[in-house]
Formats: C-alpha cells, sequence, structure tokens
C-alpha cells in the first residue's frame, strides 16, 4: 500500500510540475488601427457644453498599455458652420471642448487630422425621453428568485426611436450595454432591465438611457452581438473589426475604429432594498 501511495504522489507530482511550464503563443500582430472614441453626451439638464473625444490606436493581444495619439487636430462643425475645437489636454490623447453647443435633431460632422489623413463623420443628435420610474422585483430572472430592476420610460408616438442602455453595477467591473428599439412599443411605456443575477441588498445600479440614430444602433447591435454584453464600452477598442462611420478622406480602406454619436441622455441611480 506504501508503495501503491509513493506511486500515485510521485506521478501526481511530474503531472503539476509538467503544468507549470510556460508555453509561448506566437499572434500575429496587424498593423495599429487608429481608434476614435467620439462620443457627445448631452446629459439632461446641464448645458452639454463640455464634450471629450479620445485617440489611441489597437495594439498587441498581450500588451497592458493602450497607445495614445497627439497632437490630432479635431473639430466638430454644426450645420449652421459654426465650429467647436478640440485641444488636447497634456499630451494624454484626451481632446476637450468647453464652449460645443447641443441642440436636438442638429446635424453635425466630425473632423479629425492626424498622422497625414483626414477623418469625417456626420451624425444628428437625438433626444432620449426621460426615466421615469425605477422599480425592483424579487422575483425577477429564468428562475423566478434572482432580483431584478426595471428603469421606466413612455416612447414618443409617431416617431422611430432607437435607444441605447448602459447599467453600471456597483459589484462589476465591466460596464453592460445594449440597445433597443421601439418598433413594438411605440407610444407606449416601456422600461430597460438588469442584466444581473447576482445582485444582493444595498448594491448600487447606475442607470442610463441613450437617445440614438439608427445607423448608432445597428452598429451597436453588431458590437454587441460579436463582444457578448459584456462589452468594456462601445468607445473602446472592439475585439473584432467593426466599421463604423468615420471614415478615411484619403484612402478609404484604412478606415478607423470606433463611431461618431451623438446623443441626449438621462440617468438614474437605484440602491437594491
Amino acid at each position: 500500500m506504501r508503495k501503491l501511495v509513493f506511486l500515485i504522489a510521485f506521478f501526481a507530482s511530474i503531472f503539476f510540475t509538467s503544468c507549470e511550464d510556460v508555453v509561448d503563443v506566437e499572434l500575429d500582430t496587424a498593423s495599429p488601427k487608429l481608434v476614435i472614441e467620439a462620443s457627445i453626451n448631452w446629459e439632461k439638464g446641464t448645458n452639454g457644453r463640455q464634450q471629450i473625444i479620445k485617440l489611441s490606436t489597437t495594439t498587441g493581444y498581450f500588451d497592458q498599455v493602450i497607445p495614445i495619439v497627439s497632437g490630432a487636430v479635431i473639430s466638430i462643425k454644426n450645420s449652421k458652420n459654426q465650429k467647436f475645437n478640440f485641444i488636447e489636454f497634456n499630451k494624454t490623447g484626451r481632446y476637450i471642448c468647453n464652449d460645443f453647443r447641443p441642440a436636438i435633431n442638429e446635424q453635425y460632422t466630425l473632423t479629425v487630422v492626424s498622422g497625414g489623413n483626414t477623418y469625417t463623420a456626420t451624425e444628428t443628435l437625438k433626444s432620449v425621453t426621460p426615466i421615469t420610474r425605477i422599480e425592483q422585483k424579487n422575483n425577477g430572472g429564468f428562475t423566478g428568485k434572482d432580483i431584478e430592476v426595471r428603469a421606466y420610460y413612455t416612447d414618443p408616438a409617431e416617431e422611430e426611436n432607437y435607444y441605447l442602455f448602459k447599467y453600471v453595477y456597483s459589484n462589476k467591473v465591466t460596464s453592460i450595454y445594449y440597445a433597443s428599439e421601439d418598433k413594438f412599443y411605440q407610444g407606449n411605456e416601456f422600461y430597460s432591465i438588469t442584466d444581473d443575477e447576482d445582485l444582493k441588498v444595498g448594491d448600487e445600479i447606475e442607470v442610463t438611457h441613450y437617445g440614438i440614430s439608427k445607423q448608432y444602433f445597428n452598429y451597436m447591435n453588431i458590437l454587441v452581438s460579436i463582444a457578448g454584453s459584456n462589452v468594456g464600452g462601445p468607445f473602446q477598442s472592439p475585439p473584432a473589426t467593426v466599421k463604423g462611420n468615420i471614415i478615411n478622406t484619403k484612402d478609404k480602406s484604412n478606415y478607423p475604429l470606433g463611431y461618431f454619436s451623438l446623443s441626449e441622455s438621462d440617468t438614474q441611480k437605484y440602491k437594491i432594498e
């Protein structure tokens, strides 16, 4: 019996030692692509004057640092040809505008000049109906035993509306995004809903509803379907090549990643009871 135990221990030690061997995986790295995070959000109750655009590039899978892009010239023009300049802050790749003028249904054109290329996109700022109330159910989910939170709103009648919902949970590192259209609830009261079966008393949730264009709705549906619901955000570099609405005017095949969007938004916080 002692011999048997010794042999088992001997082979187990060989097995676990072999499991500690480092395996080098060689991955092909594509040429870096410019990533433009240009999400203009006008939160209800604010003047929307300060807006930020971020520039970075894609990098290798195992790299821990995301390269920033400095020295770009960035501006946005509205249909009245008013120009809003975004100035880089301390070479951080963050470009800030402090005098932006948001207007519902106004059309805006983004221009980014970087690395000898000019990138442009045009979008319309969409409104969002306010969150009217937040309700908690303790018998939600597939099992009927999960805590479920719903943020209600009333969809405007006789017009097509598209929404982006963002849920930030105190018990999670990542945010949850998903998009919706009013095709089946036009003009009625509806709600966005939590997607976290681990909610418990004391957890906090931040809910944000964005009004978005149909084009951005289609883009987000593709992005979420590729990345899954636990994405870091629609303005981060996606895990696969998803073409947005920003084009390279000199070389259309060398397009950047990201999307130029303009949304009115409404945010509310809720604590699980």
